[in-house]
């Protein structure tokens, strides 16, 4: 074996093919072709991370740097490089996962492993250590199992393909994982079998301290919308029983000065995935606590102040306003798998619940002067104003556009609309979290900027989603081109599609043809104009955007927390891409 290498050597390999490279995706993805290579990176991988401080977080440049140095010391190919930074990685995380108890522990088998005997003999293992077993691969139902409170940590057994393009997400959310990759077929067993039963050996540690994590903050900022909490945080003033508490008689059997309170509270305790609210006590913890281990409350909650969890309730509260509004107005069926607030309880009552959440969130911020002070309560109101005037300027002109009978529309025009609709609500809830710990500062206008890009991405992404379906709000594929809104999709395939096409798919939507035909008229169009594509490329373009300005912000707790956001709110956009270009996809 050869000596430690020289900085020297490390640096002329990572000027070389990189694994963030495309063009190098293939050649840095091998698996040693034996146990006995597999057991020499792995044991010096082991040694390598006693350099590691676990306190101070690691990024995917960093792996990827020790992973070459190791390859280096050892005189092996770069090919193991994707495969070294999964082991060191797992190196990284081991006492994080020693700390956490086997019940709180998921563990993730790729769709190969059901009716496989070796993978059998896994779960078995597994389950009778307490262990929750669940067989997904990066898929968002992974994602809720992970920002529930049951599940702490992460052991998966997968491709090292989907590893390696995990490891951005699990070294950013700080949530303990390890992994081990498949073989290739060649070898004659789908995965190292004893690795796999030393990692859930590890047992947990009850000296092992646990460090604050992105994940941690989410689930306090879900936790904040269940019954009891939310009760304590925003009283309901008027009392009186909850809608399940009547029994299905719906609003009609409470008492009429209460009804209104009542249905707002259910209403915000329906679901939804809380980024915004989670944003702001990030934002918050991050500034408040820049140099030291975020201070967390005996539930495992971190501890922020009630003043700041009521700022990030409202901007909840003003979505979940702009949500019963908008139901309202494309005239849609469902929200949160549910009938919406104007089908349930009839158009006047939900208007009236709207303009009611409006008011709320904005009580919620203006009585906590005492705990925040007035300047910074005057100044969270005007970024919520802000945000707010603009979020409706969007909404006003999707709905001009909507009811014109011309319905050409530039991809230009498409995007300005994004950026008032959607980007004000990720830039009230970054700015009023920063503006609780202390003042703006010159990042400001650059952090706004990032809510554009961000946004706009955002909106995008959920265009695609809406060719898939949406079990929790829209339930059918395609709603937003049969309710003829305004798309960034509907102005790539007008941009792309020959005179007689577009004619074709602007006659659609005025059409009589049942929905699921209609739906996918619209897709061969959209597909043969590569919409689905165009609007990906979109999304990684504005993605770029946004984590160029994240990597230039200071202090770097922050810089941290925009690149999770940009990892996060955008996660698998390519994915979803290619599932709606094809037949048949929805739902």
């Amino acid at each position: 074996m050869a000596g430690n290498p020289t900085e020297v050597q490390v640096q002329e390999s990572l000027g070389g093919l990189s694994a963030g490279d495309p063009a190098s995706a293939g050649l840095l993805k091998q698996v040693p072709e034996n146990l006995d290579l597999r057991d020499t990176i792995r044991s010096e991988c082991v040694q390598h991370s006693l350099q590691f401080e676990p306190s101070q977080g690691l990024s995917k440049e960093e792996l990827e740097a020790a992973a070459r140095l190791i390859l280096i010391k050892l005189q092996l190919p770069e090919c193991y490089v994707g495969w070294t930074m999964v082991v060191l990685s797992n190196e990284f995380w081991r006492t994080r996962v020693t700390a956490v108890p086997l019940p709180r522990r998921l563990m993730l088998l790729p769709k190969e492993s059901v009716n496989n005997g070796e993978f059998d003999q896994v779960r078995s293992q597994a389950e009778s250590l307490g262990v929750t077993v669940h067989v997904a691969e990066a898929s968002p139902e992974v994602m809720q199992l992970l920002f529930s409170n049951s599940i702490e940590a992460i052991v998966g057994v997968a491709s090292l393909d989907v590893l390696e393009k995990a490891l951005d997400m699990i070294l950013l959310s700080g949530v303990p994982a390890l992994a081990v990759p498949l073989l290739d077929e060649e070898s004659g067993s789908p995965f190292d079998s004893e690795w796999v039963a030393e990692l859930l050996r590890w047992t947990p540690l009850d000296h092992c301290s646990r460090e604050s994590r992105y994940a941690t903050i989410l689930r306090s900022a879900r936790s904040m919308f269940e019954p009891a909490e939310l009760v304590r945080l925003v009283p309901r003033l008027r009392g009186g029983p909850s809608l399940a508490e009547v029994n299905g008689a719906g609003a009609s059997a409470l008492e009429p000065i209460a009804a209104t309170e009542t249905i707002a509270h259910d209403f915000l305790a329906l679901g939804g995935k809380y980024a915004r609210p989670f944003i702001t006590l990030a934002a918050y913890q991050a500034m408040s606590q820049p140099t030291e281990s975020d201070r967390s409350t005996s539930n495992g909650q971190p501890e922020i102040p009630d003043a700041v969890r009521r700022v990030a309730l409202s901007i909840e509260i003003f979505h979940k306003a702009s949500l019963v509004h908008d139901d309202i107005e494309d005239a849609d069926e469902f929200r949160y798998g549910r009938p919406t607030l104007h089908r349930a309880h009839g158009l006047p009552t939900a208007i009236n619940v709207g303009d009611y959440l409006i008011g709320l969130g904005y009580s919620l911020v203006s009585r906590e002067s005492a705990s925040l002070g007035a300047d910074v309560v005057g100044d969270i109101v005007d970024i919520l104003a802000d945000a707010h005037l603009r979020l409706s300027e969007g909404q006003g002109a999707e709905l001009l556009w909507r009811d014109a009978r011309n319905k050409l529309l530039s991809v230009q025009d498409a995007l300005e609309i994004y950026a008032l609709k959607t980007s004000p609500a990720f830039e009230a809830a970054l700015l009023s979290g920063l503006r609780c710990a202390g003042p703006l500062g010159e990042n400001q206008s650059r952090l706004r900027e990032f809510c554009r890009y961000l946004g706009i991405a955002f909106q995008i992404l959920n265009d695609l989603k809406d060719w898939q379906g949406d079990q929790d709000n829209k339930l059918h594929a395609g709603l937003d081109t049969l309710g003829g809104r305004p798309t960034v999709l509907w102005a790539l395939a007008i941009d792309g599609l020959s005179e007689s096409h577009c004619q074709e798919l602007m006659q659609l939507v005025g059409t009589s043809l049942p929905s699921n035909e209609k739906v996918e008229k619209v897709r061969e169009l959209y597909v043969q104009s590569h919409v689905f594509s165009q609007a990906d490329q979109l999304v990684a373009q504005y993605q770029t955007q946004a984590l160029s300005i994240a990597n230039e912000i200071e202090p770097a707790c922050l810089q941290r927390l925009l690149q999770y956001l940009v990892e996060t709110v955008l996660f698998g956009s390519a994915k979803i891409a290619e599932s709606v270009s094809q037949p048949n996809a929805e739902g």
